[in-house]
């Protein structure tokens, strides 16, 4: 697993109640690198956000943390 998916992994536990069902899949699609988000059903909403300003954040810090590995990473929450 890459450093950006630890970080996203690392981050995203903190603003969960079941950090622990919290999984990061990295995948390499045809557009590129992407992280996957595995999440307990409640969590969901957390690390949505109000009107999606959370899981925006993330995918900013993704962004962010990518560019050192000159990588365009994509974030994306599974569905159950």
């Amino acid at each position: 697993m890459s450093a950006t998916a630890d970080d996203l992994l690392a981050v995203v536990r903190l603003l969960v109640d079941e950090p622990r069902a919290v999984a990061v899949q990295e995948v390499d699609t045809a557009d590129g690198p992407e992280l996957r988000l595995v999440l307990a059903e409640g969590d969901r909403g957390k690390v949505i956000g109000r009107r999606g300003r959370t899981i925006d954040a993330l995918r900013e810090l993704v962004a962010v943390r990518g560019e050192r590995e000159r990588l365009d990473y994509a974030v994306e929450l599974l569905e159950d």
